[in-house]
């Protein structure tokens, strides 16, 4: 096969096998050193305008897309990883290695077919993370939940994600799992409602119970005034109207929602208690009576 690939490169680099056979060298040997150079050639050829024209265009387009760096970083392998390719593949052809070219591609198909069914989940977690890489779901920083887990991502990797959870988890989750998944993102659009209900008694003026809850909203610093907190009056139970305070706060994931939440509910629970208005709780009260008459002969109750 190498024979026959040597007298295929006689014609392509012919034109360095003539140079060097005016030297003395052998037609065979000049042959093989012109394929080679012209492999040489054009592979370093190629490689260099891959990686001063090709790669730097595919980073600037990354870039005009607003993708982080460090989502970029594997983008760019790949993109070096295909210029290497090509030279290979451009060398071979050009220098006349026709025969060698068909035959590492029919190995490299076979080998791509075996490492394919040995690795289809890498694989798939693979394509997962490119898909990650381009639809952007969420970006390194962001507070998401998916399939009952929440957490701050801290990685994206081509295979895997790493998310920090709220008490400090270090989760490793394959990317084929969060694009299989609804993902909520609540760093996505910078703003996030926050919602609570409160209950007071049929006997509480329902209107005067929303003015406090709007009062406590505007006196949390931390609560947007726009879009501006409001009340809504829910559901209508056994033993309370139900009014539902909504309030908005910046940046979910860099803010202390928790704590706001949790200021704003103890402000109303406070005005609350200040107005006079009860915050009742369903209690339930069992009728009935207790037959204690019957007892066997030792005085004890029968089983009967």
């Amino acid at each position: 096969m190498i024979g026959t690939a040597l007298q295929t490169g006689r014609s392509d680099a012919g034109f360095v096998g003539e140079f060097l056979t005016d030297f003395g060298i052998p037609p065979g040997l000049a042959s093989a050193i012109g394929s080679a150079a012209v492999f040489v050639v054009v592979f370093v050829g190629l490689y260099i305008v891959g990686k001063g024209i090709v790669v730097p265009f595919v980073d600037d387009v990354l870039k005009r897309r607003d993708i982080d760096d460090h989502a970029r970083k594997p983008l760019r392998i790949l993109v070096h990883v295909a210029v290497v390719a090509a030279g290979f593949g451009l060398g071979f052809a050009l220098a006349g290695y026709g025969n060698i070219l068909l035959a590492l591609s029919t190995v490299g198909a076979a080998a791509t077919l075996a490492v394919g069914f040995a690795l289809q989940d890498v694989i798939k977690n693979f394509v997962a993370g490119v898909f990650i890489y381009t639809d952007q779901p969420f970006r390194t920083g962001d507070w998401i939940e998916w399939g009952g887990n929440s957490g701050f991502v801290e990685d994206i990797g081509l295979r895997v994600t790493r998310v920090r959870t709220f008490d400090n988890e270090h989760l490793t989750v394959p990317n084929a799992q969060l694009t299989d998944d609804v993902i909520k993102n609540y760093d996505r659009n910078r703003t996030l409602r926050l919602k609570f209900t409160f209950r007071i008694g049929f006997e509480d003026d329902i209107d005067d119970a929303m003015d406090h809850i709007v009062a406590a909203a505007e006196a949390e610093e931390e609560i947007l005034e726009e879009p501006e907190p409001s009340v809504k009056l829910m559901e209508i139970n056994e033993a309370s109207f139900d009014l539902q305070g909504r309030i908005w706060i910046r940046d979910p994931g860099d803010s202390d929602f928790l704590g706001i939440r949790g200021r704003f509910v103890k402000d109303v629970t406070d005005r609350f208690e200040a107005a006079g208005i009860s915050i009742p709780y369903p209690h339930r009260t069992v009728e009935g009576s207790l037959d204690t008459s019957v007892r066997g002969p030792s005085g004890v109750v029968s089983d009967d």
